[in-house]
C-alpha cells in the first residue's frame, strides 16, 4: 500500500517525470499538459497526470535528498507500476566548462551518501542511467541544437558544507555538478528493472558562485522540461 501517494490504480501513466519541488511539478502540468488532473496532494507533495502530444505522463514531486525522492520512487513503481522515471532538477557546477543554463545528461552519480554503503556491504556500487532514454535525449539535443554535458555528477547528503573547497576532490576526477537524489532514483530503478534518467539545469557554480536569475532558471527549465517530454 502507498502511505505517500493517494491515487488509485491507473492514475499514474507508465511514465513520470520527477521534479523535487512539488510547485514545479504543478508549473510543469500546467505548462505543458492538457486534460490534466491532480492525484496526490499528500503532504503537499503534488502529482498530476496529463497528454503530451497525445502521450499519458505523470509529473510528481519527490522532495529534496535521496530518502525522500526514494519514498517516492518506490511507491511510484512498486504501487503504480511505473516503468519510466525522469528526473528534472537542478545542480551546481563543479567545472570552469559547465555553465549557468547548460543541460547536463547525468551518466551515473557518484555520492557521499551511506545508501548504497550499508546495501552493498564491503563493495561500492555505482548507479547509472538508462542507456535508451540517454540516447533518446541526446537525439533530441541534436535534433533541436542543444547543447549538453554528459558525465558523472555527485548526489550529495550535504547543501550547506562547512568546507567550501569541498568540491574539489570531485571536481579533479572528473566530476560535472552536484545535487541530491540522482544516485537513489538510479538505484532503485536498477533494483526494479525499469528506466531512469536525471536532466539537470545548471542554476548556480560552486567554481564562479554565479547564480541563474529567476527569468533565466525559467528559461532553463523550460528547456530541460521540454527535452524529458520529448523521450518518454
Amino acid at each position: 500500500m502507498a502511505i505517500h501517494i493517494n491515487a488509485k490504480k491507473g492514475d499514474i501513466a507508465p511514465s513520470v517525470l520527477l521534479p523535487g519541488d512539488p510547485l514545479r511539478a504543478k508549473w510543469i502540468a500546467e505548462t505543458f499538459l492538457e486534460e490534466v488532473t491532480c492525484y496526490n496532494q499528500v503532504r503537499g507533495m503534488l502529482g498530476y497526470t496529463g497528454n503530451y502530444k497525445g502521450k499519458r505522463i505523470s509529473v510528481q514531486g519527490g522532495g529534496m535528498g535521496i530518502p525522500s525522492t526514494m519514498i517516492y520512487c518506490h511507491e511510484l513503481v512498486a504501487e503504480y507500476g511505473v516503468q519510466q522515471i525522469i528526473r528534472v532538477g537542478s545542480a551546481g557546477s563543479y567545472q570552469k566548462d559547465v555553465r549557468l543554463g547548460d543541460l547536463v545528461l547525468a551518466l551515473s552519480a557518484s555520492t557521499d551518501s551511506a545508501i548504497n554503503a550499508s546495501r552493498f556491504q564491503n563493495a561500492h556500487y555505482a548507479p547509472t542511467a538508462s542507456f535508451e532514454l540517454l540516447m533518446k535525449a541526446v537525439d533530441h539535443a541534436k535534433k533541436q541544437s542543444i547543447a549538453i554535458k554528459a558525465g558523472n555528477i555527485l548526489s550529495s547528503d550535504v547543501f550547506y558544507d562547512d568546507d567550501s573547497e569541498y568540491y574539489k576532490q570531485w571536481a579533479n576526477y572528473g566530476v560535472l555538478c552536484v545535487e541530491m537524489e540522482s544516485a537513489g532514483i538510479y538505484t532503485l530503478a536498477a533494483k526494479h528493472g525499469i528506466e531512469a534518467l536525471s536532466i539537470l539545469t545548471i542554476s548556480d557554480s560552486l567554481v564562479t558562485r554565479e547564480q541563474l536569475s529567476h527569468e533565466a532558471r525559467e528559461s532553463s527549465f523550460t528547456t530541460m522540461a521540454e527535452m524529458a517530454l520529448a523521450i518518454v
